[in-house]
């Protein structure tokens, strides 16, 4: 087996015990270790790789900025941003394989930038006293963070905690181990949906993509979900995507936690990424199915689709507010924007006869929706439902055109 490196980064002044517990277990297991301190005030009892004086000179600042400041948030800030560049370029220089930030909310704070900072399929692990918590925003978890809890861990080394940080040393060095990056090879197409109770147009779409020689991932889209297509996007990621359920972003409007944040639907028509979009389920909005419904609420259609979440059916006005919303999001498209409209449904509950299934709501969303669209944004009707055949037919149809035409490049050898 090939050794992997690991960064163990950390407040090496007040936690040196505890992140020398961490490397050592990883050398134990075979894995090697490069060390970066991030502390402010104090200095590490032992040499480390990468100095505070190092991290904060990568973000532009010193360690002396950082004591002047006469502020622990603005300190850590500085020391955050540092650590996140001089990650970034340590490995993009190869000299370590993933991941390990230890910390409490100071350190957590700072581990979420740095993690941020660091390429989908780098192994990224966070040990926390505040793993899980509301305290940490959904928005700056990276898409392949994970936690561990930091159990006992407050203050010194313990039988308690030396089970949490053994177990986070084994998991860093195995996934370094295990992982297996992405493979550039193939485009990629990115495609939100939900699952096949609810949407059913990947099953037919995803083989034939590809059999055109196309990647296709699949975001399940649940707020999380949209993140990490929308951080991907952000990157570049993706040759074209097929953005078929967006009801994130009427969860976002309509002021669901379940939301992918204010951005969805935006950042690969920033980039210029090629978009085939649908509002697959636009007339829901998911809600946290374990607190109670928020009275704005009440008197609307609800379903619980399970503990975790339930689902309230929008009224006309506010699916009008979604078909607006689509409007602006795709208003700041640099890129070509085909919008595909099935005027039988969005949502296999929503077709004539099913339980959900309003017409008139209908009628009026794709009525404002149609209405408002930029004039860059081609709209396309289907007579048909979206998980109807014809629906997956003429996205491929699009698809395939703009292959033609090279607005999205073929793949190799096709």
């Amino acid at each position: 087996m090939t050794d992997k490196t690991i960064l163990v980064v950390g407040t090496y002044d007040t936690k040196s015990d505890e992140l020398a517990f961490l490397a050592d277990v990883i050398r134990g297991q075979g894995g090697r270790v490069r060390t970066m301190d991030v502390s402010v005030l104090g200095d590490p009892p032992v040499p480390v790789d990468y100095s505070k004086h190092d991290v904060a000179a990568e973000g532009g600042s010193s360690i002396e900025a950082a004591k002047a400041a006469g502020d622990e948030n603005h300190a850590m800030q500085i020391m955050a941003t540092g650590t996140a560049h001089l990650a970034s370029r340590v490995y993009a220089e190869g000299l370590f394989d993933g991941v390990i930030v230890l910390g409490g909310t100071m350190g957590t704070d700072l581990a979420l930038d740095v993690c941020a900072a660091l390429p989908l399929g780098v192994p990224k692990y966070i040990v926390s006293t505040v793993s899980f918590s509301p305290l940490i925003p959904a928005e700056r978890l990276a898409a392949d963070t994970q936690m561990i809890l930091w159990a006992g861990g407050l203050y010194g080394l313990n039988e308690v905690c030396k089970a949490s940080l053994s177990q986070a040393a084994g998991a860093v060095l195995g996934a370094a181990r295990a992982v297996v990056p992405p493979d550039r090879a193939k485009p990629l197409i990115g495609m939100t949906s939900l699952g096949k109770s609810a949407l059913r147009y990947m099953v037919p779409l995803k083989p034939a993509l590809e059999a055109r020689g196309f990647e296709v991932a699949v975001f399940h889209a649940t707020g999380m979900g949209g993140r990490a297509f929308e951080a991907l996007a952000d990157q570049g990621a993706f040759a074209c995507v097929f953005d078929f359920c967006t009801q994130e972003l009427g969860n976002h409007i309509h002021g669901s936690n379940i939301s992918a944040g204010a951005g969805r639907l935006t950042h690969a028509g920033k980039r210029g990424i090629p978009q085939l979009v649908a509002p697959g389920c636009y007339d829901l909005v998911d809600l946290v199915g374990w607190q109670p419904l928020p009275k704005k609420w009440s008197g609307h259609l609800s379903h619980a689709h399970n503990r975790l979440l339930t689902s309230v059916v929008l009224n006309t006005a506010e699916r009008r507010a979604v078909a607006q919303a689509h409007a602006e999001q795709l208003a700041q498209a640099t890129g070509p924007v085909a919008v595909l409209l099935p005027q039988h449904g969005l949502g296999e509950w929503d077709r004539e006869g099913a339980d959900l299934h309003d017409r008139a709501g209908l009628d009026a969303f794709l009525s404002a929706f149609e209405g408002a669209m930029p004039a860059h944004v081609d709209v396309h009707r289907i007579a048909g439902h979206i998980n109807d055949p014809i629906f997956a037919e003429t996205a491929l149809s699009i698809f395939d055109a703009w292959c033609a035409r090279g607005v999205v490049a073929p793949a190799i050898g096709k």
